[in-house]
């Protein structure tokens, strides 16, 4: 299986590096025939929704999930959300425990690789289609979603790997193939495989050439048309100093780019808040009407429903799996830990930075109904997906009623999210990587050095269904991740129930740093 799939793999990256030698329209139209022909079935089937309506299932599966463990953990994510910022604060944290990053590098991590344009963009397409009422919806999931960040990212610390030199390995891959041989339950290894070439696919195409063409096209924008080619190898260059230190050196940057990104974005979106301060009550009005009547949006609370559940979904990625990989690199004992610590991950992600574009856009004015057709317009012409009017403008336009700069902030912003989201999802392709064919140097820098030129790819053409299928493959994930957490959600439950009995009774005790 190993060599079959390194053998496809880098056929799939020769042809593609080949291409690149021809012009830039014939590879885009090669490329894109031979992969909208090969992968078409896979994309549709993952994305396909549900019989009369235009709900994904795979959006279904993961709320249903969510909901799940919301239930089955007895909400943990409000019961525990106090010590989660203890435990992110170093409170509880021992140095010398097993592990390669503090709670709040792995936090930051995690976040690098959610925190992105679906925060910018897709908030814009799911607020522009679904309406106000959108808003309500992406926060009930997104605050679901931090159950199953909770679940999996405790099962990646509990079965990860822990190596003599201190480096670890973890995530689903790992408690598929340890957690179903510790119960008996066949298949785990294959589950586990299929996972890790999912990964894989997932982090060449959605988290690192989409990153580098959205972030080529927004600079582009700014200064002007220029060969994508240049801004790839640019990016290719950072991107390749900072993974090559591996997690270390990754959670050293996010650490300091993840707080300083969200803190800028949050802040702009705050001072337009307050410059409207008399219609922040009409706002959440048209959100909370929105949402159960389906205030001027064609398809009414379903419109807004899907749309909010589908952003959310989206965004945090809660259930796909990829963010227990990072978390499992955590310097701690205790892996029920690390699942406190994961649950702030949506909250941040969905239901604080995500809310804030909602309301900017919603409070600026520049989203109104059109008496005509009841959709949804800006200036005049109706709001589409991101293939027609990119969500990126509505929100550029709407931060723009308060600052006529701001395309120049959103340019620095969407790099930011850009640059962090690639180095986060090298690491989850490095860890899949190594999971099918073996730890070791030599093994690890083949696939940083592919991920690298993959990079430059990205940047310099459009690769529609290339990014789609990277895209259905991300979501993939999550089919396999999910069937392997029900099966192992007890295993949780337990280390649950044992750790808050000792952290009541006092037996677990601050860390004096």
């Amino acid at each position: 299986m190993n060599k079959i799939f390194f053998m496809a793999l880098t056929g799939l990256f020769a042809s593609t590096f080949s291409a690149s030698a021809q012009e830039a329209g014939g590879i885009d139209q090669a490329v894109n025939e031979m992969f909208a022909a090969v992968t078409g079935p896979f994309v549709s089937l993952i994305f396909a929704p549900f019989p009369g309506t235009s709900f994904p299932w795979i959006v279904m599966w993961l709320v249903v999930a969510a909901s799940l463990f919301t239930v089955y953990f007895g909400f943990i994510q409000f019961r525990a959300f106090r010590h989660s910022i203890q435990l992110v604060k170093g409170d509880y944290s021992d140095p010398n425990d097993a592990g390669e990053v503090s709670h709040f590098q792995a936090l930051a991590t995690a976040l690098s690789g959610t925190v992105g344009l679906g925060n910018i963009a897709g908030v814009a397409v799911a607020v522009g289609i679904g309406g106000p009422g959108a808003t309500f919806w992406m926060i009930l999931a997104g605050l679901l979603g931090m159950a199953s960040k909770f679940t999996e990212c405790t099962l990646g610390v509990k079965y990860r790997n822990e190596y003599p030199d201190g480096t670890v390995s973890g995530g689903p891959m790992y408690y598929i193939s340890k957690g179903f041989a510790e119960k008996g339950v066949p298949g785990g290894k294959f589950l586990a495989v299929l996972f890790s070439i999912f990964c894989i696919l997932g982090a060449l195409g959605g988290g690192n050439m989409f990153q580098a063409n959205q972030a080529h096209a927004q600079i582009a924008g700014i200064v002007g048309d220029y060969p994508g080619w240049i801004t790839g190898l640019i990016f290719a260059a950072v991107v390749f100093a900072v993974i090559v230190g591996g997690i270390k050196s990754i959670a050293k940057v996010t650490e300091k780019v993840v707080p300083f990104m969200g803190v800028l974005y949050v802040l702009a979106a705050l001072v337009i808040i307050l410059m409207n301060f008399n219609q922040i009550g009409w706002a959440f009005g048209q959100i909370f009407a929105g949402a159960f009547t389906g205030l001027g949006v064609a398809g009414g609370m379903v419109g807004a429903l899907i749309q909010g559940f589908k952003r959310a979904a989206f965004s945090n990625e809660a259930g796909v799996g990829s963010a227990a990989i990072a978390h499992s690199a955590v310097r701690t004992k205790e892996p029920i830990t690390e699942g406190f610590v994961s649950l702030l991950e949506p909250f941040i992600d969905t239901v604080v930075i995500c809310t804030m574009t909602a309301l900017v856009i919603t409070i600026s004015g520049q989203l109104m109904v059109d008496p005509a057709t009841g959709n949804y317009i800006l200036d005049g012409d109706t709001i589409q997906t991101v293939g027609g009017t990119s969500g990126v403008a509505l929100t550029s336009a709407a931060f723009a009623t308060a600052f006529n700069w701001f395309p120049y902030v959103l340019a620095i912003a969407v790099v930011l999210f850009a640059f962090s989201t690639m180095i986060s999802w090298s690491y989850y392709g490095l860890k899949a990587w190594t999971y099918l064919f073996g730890e070791g140097k030599t093994k690890e820098l083949v696939f940083k050095i592919i991920f690298c030129i993959f990079v430059v790819i990205g940047a310099a053409a459009s690769l529609g269904p290339v990014i789609d299928f990277s895209d259905a493959a991300i979501f993939a994930m999550a089919v396999v991740n999910i069937t392997a957490l029900y099966f192992l959600m007890p295993v949780v439950k337990r280390e649950l129930a044992s750790y808050m009995s000792r952290l009541q009774s006092g037996e677990i005790k601050r860390f004096k740093h």
